[in-house]
């Protein structure tokens, strides 16, 4: 409890300082942690192990659920911009029961996912990228680079409030409204082509989607 007390301090602090890439007001729930590391738990075994990529992992709330469903011979990616973030992740892969026994077998990266290399693919990637929060440009590099770190057959999991477009919309000016009006038909599309599950998770608060895909 006082280790989440603390992750709650630092996820307030960063959300009021840096909404726009934090985006969430609380660290996801354990419904919606558990959903998107679904197919972490749920997966093809690989030979020699499965390469993670957890993309956004703020304080880590959906990182101990990834690292409770690896198996021995899975290795795990952090990518993190917030540098706050980044240091409270340090600390619990030194002191945090769940993630300390996996430290070896875990590599942070202080850095945007769109400095990742593409040489050395990713199984499973685990997405917390507030993208409703982005400009519709950056929404479809991003979509494109999350493709080009996926290996043939590997899967992408990422969530999204329910109808947060719409209610954000409601209360937005004209070119807000646009935004997200474009950013709805990137996704749409998106998810219509590729999307192979769709979680919804009622009690997180807010509610979630979480969607999972994978490039054929």
């Amino acid at each position: 409890m006082r280790q989440q007390w603390a992750d709650y301090r630092v996820f307030l602090r960063e959300f009021r300082r840096t909404f726009e890439s934090t985006g969430a007001v609380l660290p996801s729930g354990r419904a919606l942690s558990a959903a998107l590391a679904h197919y972490v738990r749920d997966g093809e075994i690989r030979s020699g192990g499965r390469r993670i990529l957890e993309v956004g992992p703020g304080t880590g709330a959906v990182t101990g659920h990834i690292v409770r469903a690896m198996r021995a011979d899975d290795r795990l990616d952090l990518v993190e911009r917030n540098g706050e973030f980044v240091a409270r992740l340090r600390e619990r892969l030194v002191n945090d029961d769940t993630l300390r026994p996996c430290a070896e077998r875990i590599m942070l990266h202080h850095a945007g996912v769109e400095e990742l290399p593409e040489d050395r693919p990713f199984d499973v990637i685990v997405s917390g990228l507030p993208l409703n929060n982005f400009s519709v440009a950056l929404v479809e590099q991003l979509v494109g680079k999350l493709s080009r770190l996926l290996a043939p057959g590997g899967t992408l999991s990422f969530f999204e409030y329910i109808a947060i477009r719409r209610v954000k919309a409601a209360l937005s000016r004209q070119s807000e409204k646009e935004r997200l009006r474009g950013i709805g038909r990137l996704l749409d599309g998106f998810l219509k082509e590729h999307e192979i599950r769709r979680d919804r998770v009622l009690t997180n608060v807010p509610p979630a989607w979480v969607h999972h895909v994978r490039w054929k």
